[in-house]
């Protein structure tokens, strides 16, 4: 519900994954936009179940450099504005 929140967790280790913890992830380099939560959460469960090449084929056709599309500067005017 609150992508700059969960990405902050991330970066922060606020609420460490499994998986983030793992594979250290820190960027954001792709997300999708929903209007209903039930379809996001159906979008996620299906995206999870795809082996790692078609993900990464997914990624790559909007963000083929994996540039981070949340920078650190975002996250910290929002954290000071909190």
């Amino acid at each position: 519900g609150n992508l700059e929140r969960r990405v902050a967790e991330h970066r922060t280790g606020a609420k460490p994954t499994a998986f983030c913890t793992r594979y250290n992830c820190r960027k954001l380099v792709y997300f999708e936009e929903f209007s209903n939560i039930d379809e996001a959460i159906e979008r996620e469960t299906q995206i999870k179940k795809w082996k790692r090449a078609r993900k990464d084929k997914l990624i790559d056709a909007v963000n083929p450099e994996r540039v981070d599309l949340m920078p650190e500067e975002i996250l910290t005017s929002l954290c000071s504005s909190e």
